[in-house]
């Protein structure tokens, strides 16, 4: 064993521990999380969970697992050095590593008389399945007070836009199939038509095509958990997407098949600043198939529309649009076809545009 994975605790043994301070009548405090880039923000949460209990233990997220849910480029440090760093504060009792995105099995085997997690958490915005271990071994929830602006993401976000000077636009990429529209983003920042840095794709679907399309460019890519909530965000998949953007650096957020409504809070943290493709002349026909909407009602022309993303369904304020003439005999794949080719031109186009105008409101 290296000198700085000796800073690592087995499960097992923090079980037992657990038993022998109950027995004793102390508490015990569990947290967890990444802890990639030590904070202030961290350590004054971490000395307040100490505080609760009489003993404090942290589950860390191992490399894999930090990756798996941050992406590409994470974690920063190693999970030795990172529970070498926390072992240091003499708030932090044991630190012990764990493999999976969340720490429900830690939960059943730890026991934990309290439970504590961040002011950016409330209890709806925990995994249900960390919220029924914890109601099976009756621990306490305890949401602890936020330090602002003392975030990882904060910290990596001003690292990333860097200070003074001219810099690209930097995107987050939400989809959740093939990811054609994406491949068309792509192209255009090769080919200089888009001057735009692609700082991480985010899908909710594994496996998704638009996930592999990233992997192949080199580009972060990730999922986040939606929830069960159908066609919308639960809200610790919510939390999640928030982070997951501010992390990457991004200016602007674009949806390109991204199949879920995006709702509050994810809105007003990037508050113009989601722009959305919907394949109609919008304000006709929002929503579901719109070019078979279109069709069926006899129109002359079709086509798509950029626009920025508002509470109100497919009613943002419109960016730019493309035109697509309805052809006779043409059917709903055949209409649909065209409309595709078009997206791909007018996508890049109008994130160069707004990009451009929004830039330097962005600029440090």
């Amino acid at each position: 064993m290296g000198i700085s994975e000796s800073w690592l605790t087995d499960l097992q043994e923090v079980a037992a521990w657990r038993d022998q301070l109950h027995r004793e009548g102390h508490r015990l405090v569990f947290t967890n999380g990444c802890f990639d880039i030590l904070h202030v923000g961290h350590v004054r949460y971490l000395r307040e969970a100490r505080a609760l209990g009489d003993a404090l233990v942290i589950g860390l997220n191992s490399d894999a697992s930090v990756q798996q849910l941050k992406g590409q480029g994470r974690p920063i440090h190693s999970a030795p050095d990172r529970a070498e760093v926390l072992r240091a504060l003499s708030c932090v009792d044991r630190v012990v590593l764990f493999e999976e995105k969340r720490v429900d099995r830690l939960i059943d085997v730890i026991r934990p008389h309290i439970y504590a997690k961040g002011g950016d958490h409330r209890p709806d915005t925990l995994p249900p399945e960390e919220l029924d271990a914890l109601a099976r071994v009756g621990a306490r929830i305890e949401i602890l007070s936020l330090v602002p602006g003392r975030s990882t993401s904060a910290t990596l976000a001003k690292l990333n836009k860097g200070e003074g000077g001219p810099r690209r636009l930097r995107l987050a990429v939400l989809g959740s199939g093939k990811g054609s529209n994406f491949r068309a983003m792509l192209e255009a920042v090769k080919s200089g038509r888009l001057d735009a840095e692609i700082s991480v794709v985010i899908s909710d679907v594994p496996g998704a095509g638009i996930l592999e399309l990233a992997k192949g460019a080199g580009i972060p890519n990730l999922v986040v958990d939606p929830g069960k909530r159908r066609a919308r965000l639960d809200a610790a998949g919510s939390k999640d997407l928030i982070d997951r953007i501010r992390a990457s650096g991004a200016d602007l957020v674009v949806l390109a098949g991204f199949m879920r409504i995006l709702e509050e809070p994810v809105l007003g943290a990037f508050a113009d600043r989601i722009v959305n493709l919907h394949p109609s002349l919008l304000p006709k026909y929002p929503g579901k198939d719109a070019w078979i909407q279109a069709l069926e009602a006899g129109e002359k022309e079709a086509g798509c529309t950029v626009h920025l993303v508002t509470a109100e369904v497919d009613a943002g304020p419109i960016l730019k649009q493309a035109r697509v003439a309805v052809e006779p005999g043409d059917t709903a794949e055949t209409l649909y076809a065209r409309i595709q080719v078009a997206e791909h031109q007018l996508l890049p186009e109008a994130i160069a545009e707004y990009g451009a105008k929004l830039l330097p409101s962005l600029q440090p």
